[in-house]
């Protein structure tokens, strides 16, 4: 004979769901609010200046990337020497041939070398700088940046306990402020003699009133201040090429649009700063002979 099977007890009636009525102790959660896009262009700023200033924390930090300054330094230079040199001497051209054309309808050629050469060195010779520095080597290090950034390198390096911004930013951005300088002095010179050659030789100027005005006209604050802007616009390009470097959107197609966006901004910055330091510095210092 066969065991008789085991009975199983039967399940527990369920519960009448509740009545659907007002309760006021369950309220829905909050839609989670979506950030406003006309913040958008205060945030990437403050984002932008959260990165200088933490550059410039870093560059006293140690130990400092002396290797890889070196290597940025070298890349700068070789990217932007012979560029520089080149657009200088037709700058400097044109501006002494429209300086001299004014003065000689004023009857003041003799003070074509003073004016010619004070607007190169004052404005012509920063604002070349910027533009190559931005053009050719923010470039580079906005796309360096972004490559390493989509093959989540930047992000190993942190697992790692690597700052990224003082083992890559740091020395990109001293290697740019450096060559700047640099450059605003090769520009200024390759300039100031193509704005001699032109003058002397297409429009019949005098050697001796071309130096003569130039001593009387210029003074050593102006070559200050051209190397000051040169400094500056050399810190906002690598800072702004490195911001945009860390920060692409969109795999590599994002970087190729970061780099774009790079030299915009970075363009844009540098004319508004170059206006703003020209106004200080003429507020500030008198014009010779005044």
């Amino acid at each position: 004979m066969t065991a008789p099977m085991p009975v199983r007890p039967p399940e527990p009636p369920e519960k009448p769901p509740p009545p659907a009525g007002p309760d006021k102790s369950a309220r829905p959660a909050p839609a989670a609010r979506r950030p406003s896009r006309l913040l958008a262009p205060l945030r990437e700023t403050g984002k932008l200046f959260a990165l200088a200033v933490a550059v410039a924390r870093a560059v006293f930090r140690r130990p400092f990337q002396v290797r890889e300054f070196i290597e940025q330094f070298w890349f700068v230079a070789s990217v932007t020497i012979l560029p520089a040199a080149l657009v200088s001497i037709p700058f400097g051209a044109v501006i002494a041939l429209q300086v001299g054309s004014l003065t000689q309808q004023l009857g003041a050629q003799s003070f074509t070398g003073g004016a010619s050469v004070l607007a190169v060195i004052q404005q012509a010779s920063p604002l070349i700088v910027a533009l190559l520095i931005s053009g050719a080597a923010g470039s580079a290090i906005c796309a360096d940046l972004g490559s390493r950034k989509i093959r989540e390198e930047l992000d190993a390096m942190e697992v790692m306990g690597v700052s990224p911004i003082q083992r890559l930013v740091v020395p990109r951005v001293l290697a740019t402020m450096l060559v700047a300088v640099l450059l605003n002095g090769l520009i200024s010179v390759v300039g100031t003699l193509g704005g001699y050659f032109f003058n002397v030789i297409m429009q019949d100027g005098t050697p001796g009133a071309y130096l003569a005005s130039f001593s009387a006209l210029a003074q050593l604050p102006d070559l200050y201040i051209s190397e000051f802007k040169a400094l500056i616009f050399g810190f906002i390009a690598g800072i702004v090429a490195a911001y945009r470097g860390l920060n692409p959107r969109g795999g590599p197609k994002g970087v190729g649009d970061a780099v774009n966006q790079s030299v915009v901004i970075t363009f844009m910055l540098l004319f508004f700063v170059n206006m703003v330091l020209t106004t200080i510095y003429l507020q500030i210092v008198p014009a010779k002979g005044s």
